[in-house]
């Protein structure tokens, strides 16, 4: 009965020890993913300012774009985040002489080792739904907002003496623009080279009638040219209707907004098609061409492969526990697996660069953090039970 016990308290203190290790090793990482990720989001939304400022959106189109942005920014930060606290709270463990309780209470190192690992792959999983489906959508959402939002503020986007054409096909020109937002020496040119339509006005300002936006010009000259013929009238009063306006921001879908299913089966056609000689140009559905097969795969490689690196980066941190602070050189050890993170959460994100348009090549970069991982537990589980038998 005693020998039971004795099992069962063992077996009970293991569950509350790798608990308690995992607890800490979490909360630490959603505070510094979080932490990280808001530092970084408030530089970015600084950026996005342009959108309202000189793009001329209101300022709810500003914070819907900043807010759609954040997911992206969790995406990126979540590697580095995951292998800087495990690693963290493993090292404080250690100095705190925290895994000794473990050791003690007949813990095995490699079975440490292997509760983390069956959970870096749960991280994984949440990672990959994340890149897949979280981070596509809030993407696609955000330039969708850009894409059919009005210009709101097109007087503050207007310069004195400097010539603006953030609205599409549209130059403005002002001598001088005064605090009520009046206009002097105005110069607009509409459309392009063989359609367009030149206006001079003396003074002018932005002004909204019902649900209209137009620009009322006083005393000017406006000069049309269609066709090779040009006609010209003069005007002491004239509305410009500025409705329906859009700026030269990019709002077309990219690659990287589009759905992954979308992708995955753009990338099927593609590469199933490849070998009955199609047009290279020919496009299959929006941004699926053989001219972007190349982007396309390394679009999937970002989403679904990149996140594979996880549970290297926690086997990489699980490491520290291979060795007592009392090693020598046990510093040295800590920067040397720090640095080892670090290279690799680099070459994770620089092998995007090794993807091309060739499937059957890719294929050995997909395999690839496989393969790092079976290389990196086999030398850590032979290291251990090497130590074991000595």
């Amino acid at each position: 009965m005693d020998g039971i016990y004795e099992l069962n308290y063992h077996i009970s203190m293991k569950k509350i020890l790798f608990k308690k290790l995992l607890y800490d090793c979490l909360i630490f990482f959603l505070v510094a993913l979080t932490s990280a990720s808001i530092i970084i989001w408030v530089f970015q939304a600084v950026n996005f300012l342009d959108i309202m400022i000189e793009d001329g959106r209101s300022y709810k189109i500003y914070i819907s774009y900043a807010l759609l942005n954040f997911p992206k920014i969790i995406s990126k930060i979540l590697p580095f985040a995951v292998f800087f606290s495990f690693s963290y709270v493993l090292a404080k463990y250690e100095m705190n002489n925290e895994l000794i309780v473990f050791w003690n209470n007949g813990v095995d190192k490699i079975n440490l080792i292997n509760f983390f690992v069956k959970f870096s792959i749960i991280i994984t999983v949440v990672q990959i739904l994340f890149t897949t489906f979280v981070v596509p959508k809030s993407q696609e959402i955000g330039r969708t907002f850009i894409r059919t939002s009005d210009i709101d503020f097109l007087d503050s986007f207007i310069k004195p003496k400097k010539f603006n054409d953030t609205i599409k096909d549209l130059t403005i020109y002002a001598d001088k623009k005064d605090e009520d937002g009046n206009l002097e020496n105005i110069y607009l040119k509409k459309g392009g080279d063989d359609n367009f339509q030149i206006t001079y006005a003396k003074r002018g300002r932005f002004e909204t009638k019902g649900n209209t936006k137009i620009l009322a010009l006083q005393d000017g000259q406006t000069i049309n040219g269609a066709n090779n013929k040009i006609t010209n009238f003069n005007f002491s009063k004239f509305d410009l209707n500025l409705a329906n306006l859009s700026s030269n921001t990019i709002t077309s879908y990219k690659t990287q907004e589009l759905s992954s299913k979308k992708l995955f089966l753009c990338a099927k056609n593609l590469t199933q098609n490849i070998t009955k000689n199609f047009d290279k140009e020919k496009v299959i559905t929006l941004n699926c061409n053989f001219k972007n097969l190349d982007n396309i795969f390394k679009e999937l490689y970002k989403r679904l492969i990149i996140p594979t690196y996880l549970p290297i980066l926690i086997t990489i941190s699980l490491i520290l526990i291979i060795k007592s602070k009392e090693s020598v050189n046990y510093l040295n050890y800590r920067i040397l697996i720090f640095l080892l993170g670090l290279l690799t959460i680099i070459f994770s994100e620089a092998s995007i660069k090794f993807i091309g348009d060739d499937l059957f090549k890719n294929i050995k970069i997909f395999i690839l953090p496989i393969v790092i991982f079976l290389i990196l537990y086999s030398s850590i589980f032979y290291n251990l039970r090497l130590k074991f038998k000595l």
